[in-house]
């Protein structure tokens, strides 16, 4: 069967539509002259009847401009903006498209690659200047904006923007592809997603899956490197970069947004996803980049309950099982981008906009804030106990020699990994699976839980969750898994949500890099160590009468590759031969606590 793609593909395909507003387009193809001889191909989307100039809203894509605007037709995302009037412009950067010059992924504005005295940041302006003089009727007012690939261009373009660009809102932009956007996360592999990347964006093609169950693709062909000759993606340059880059050195610095972005040169808007399956990283580490210098306050991040691009589709008011009670998309277009864009490039209300608009779940509450993450958060540190009791009070200790006390140990299997999905998984699941019900795990015994007594009162989550473990393991490579999860009661109202088992937050980390992300070094066989797994960010409101429990796993497939859990230098070189079952604790006594730090507001915050 063709393998569709599932989120990336979901890019390259056109929204849905709602009904066009009273405004009839014309669509123009458009030829923008770069400094340095090539060319640019852009589609624009202009009234047919114009009373008064119009500024231009800017999208740069590598996705296809031709296939982003087909025809006449107003693409859903924008049909809130152009109640109050643009002209919107799609353009293909280098390479793609009908663009000249060549592709290169994530272009850094310091590589050898690029043409002398270009970058994404060069093009941009040249853009830029080119569409005010040159398209008819604009107000000389420019925005820009994009998701995914090109809300990562349009933080770019903020880096040194042209005059006449007043305002730009990144949207879940590819921020850290090592870190935990897109590609990895704290040095697992992202293979799904890096696969059909280099398959789909890089070759043009996708590649056939003959299974059902992509779980079974993915075991099947047991390494890294079998599947790169499979879907034919070894030769290009983005798993070359992969394989070549398996640690976070000056390649995956180079493009970092952090590295980039180093202020808020014009408004900026950063939007993004608490349960965004790709680029969950992106926008609060993007909002944080450009808040370093920020002396006009022109810095504003907004965070939904939403999946990758779910902002920019109608309705918003479920993900999976969850509702929401509102249709947060919706609101976000209107009631949040609209006046916002509406202001810096039409004049029109005030700039009194909040610092950070951020939907609280469990509650299913839009909120204000002056900061995020929330200056009024205090830490609270919930501990691993034995007998799979979680609490916030720390462990005591025990009884000399009595050594089940200590820790939980569990066998873990590559070869039978643990998966992100319930099987079969055919693809369907893979904008939800951040909201997948934990209980299909209920069996396996490598999957270990601690969970707490019923709250007695509210607690809510406000930024960043960090699992400390202090683990071993028989091997000398690991990968550590960890999950904070909203346990709902049996007799909670809502029939779905009976027992649901939500994850809050969740990540991953590759133990190799236990001594620093820059380079990979073996973990000490037998030896107790200390892990910091980052499960990111998350607004969310855990009622009274649930339970919070946490699950630790070794193994996230087909989702991220597998770990050898013997060292080897390189694991995209590595052989079948080398993945070999282990046995994992995780370790709580007063000497080795494990536990996480959760960011709790008080109570009259909570409010």
């Amino acid at each position: 069967m063709r393998w569709a793609g599932v989120c990336l593909a979901t890019v390259l395909v056109a929204l849905p539509m709602p009904a066009q507003p009273a405004t009839e387009y014309r669509r123009q193809e458009l030829v923008i002259p770069m400094r340095d001889g090539i060319t640019l191909t852009a589609v624009a989307l202009v009234p047919v009847t114009q009373k008064r100039p119009l500024p231009i809203l800017l999208v740069r894509t590598p996705f296809g401009a031709a296939r982003e605007i087909r025809d006449t037709s107003l693409p859903a995302q924008f049909r809130e903006l152009a109640e109050d009037g643009y002209l919107f412009v799609v353009e293909d950067i280098r390479g793609r498209g009908g663009s000249g010059g060549s592709f290169v992924t994530m272009r850094a504005p310091d590589d050898p690659r690029n043409a002398p005295g270009t970058s994404e940041i060069t093009d941009a302006w040249d853009t830029v200047a080119w569409l005010v003089k040159h398209l008819p009727s604009n107000s000389g007012k420019v925005g820009m904006l994009g998701t995914s690939y090109r809300g990562w261009l349009a933080a770019v373009a903020g880096v040194a923007p042209h005059p006449a660009v007043k305002a730009i809102s990144p949207q879940a932009p590819m921020a850290d592809t090592w870190l935990g956007d897109d590609f990895f996360q704290q040095g697992a592999f992202r293979q799904t997603q890096g696969a059909l990347y280099a398959a789909f964006v890089e070759g043009g093609t996708g590649f056939e899956m003959p299974d059902a169950d992509q779980f079974d693709f993915y075991l099947r062909l047991q390494t890294l490197d079998s599947i790169a000759r499979f879907t034919g993606v070894s030769g290009q340059p983005s798993w070359r970069a992969f394989r070549e880059h398996p640690a976070r050195d000056a390649y995956w610095d180079g493009i970092a947004l952090p590295r980039v972005l180093r202020r808020a040169a014009v408004p900026m808007l950063f939007v993004g996803g608490f349960y965004d399956e790709e680029d969950i990283l992106g926008a609060p580490l993007g909002y944080r980049s450009a808040e370093r210098a920020d002396p006009r306050r022109w810095n504003r991040l907004v965070l939904g309950p939403w999946s990758h691009n779910m902002w920019i589709r109608p309705g918003g008011d479920s993900l999976g099982a969850l509702k929401f009670g509102s249709a947060t998309a919706d609101h976000f277009r209107q009631r949040i981008q609209r006046p916002w864009f509406a202001h810096y490039l039409h004049g029109r209300g005030r700039a009194d906009f909040p610092e950070v608009w951020a939907f609280e779940g469990g509650s299913n509450t839009w909120r204000t804030f002056g900061a995020w993450p929330v200056r009024e958060a205090r830490s609270r540190s919930l501990y691993l106990h034995p007998d799979g009791v979680l609490a916030f009070a720390p462990p005591r200790a025990h009884a000399p020699g009595d050594s089940s006390r200590l820790f939980d140990a569990w066998r873990a299997d590559p070869h039978n990994p643990v998966p992100n999905l319930p099987r079969p998984d055919d693809g369907s699941g893979a904008s939800t699976w951040l909201v997948q019900d934990q209980r299909f795990l209920g069996e396996r015994s490598d999957v270990r839980r601690w969970t707490s007594a019923p709250l007695s009162s509210d607690l809510t989550v406000a930024g960043d969750v960090i699992a400390h473990l202090f683990a071993s393991t028989t091997g000398t490579d690991a990968d550590w898994v960890v999950k904070l999860i909203d346990v709902w009661p049996d007799s909670n109202g809502d029939e779905r949500m009976r027992g649901y088992q939500l994850m809050i937050n969740a990540g991953i980390m590759r133990g190799r890099y236990w001594r620093g992300f820059d380079r990979a070094t073996p973990i000490p066989s037998g030896v107790v160590t200390p892990f910091t797994v980052d499960l990111h960010q998350h607004l969310y409101r855990i009622r009274k009468g649930h339970r919070l429990m946490v699950q630790v796993q070794s193994s996230w497939f087909p989702l991220y590759d597998r770990n050898p859990q013997r060292f080897v230098p390189n694991i995209f070189e590595a052989k079948a031969t080398d993945f070999t079952a282990q046995e994992h604790r995780v370790w709580f006594s007063p000497q080795y606590p494990s536990h996480l730090t959760l960011p709790v507001l008080p109570e009259a915050v909570s409010r």
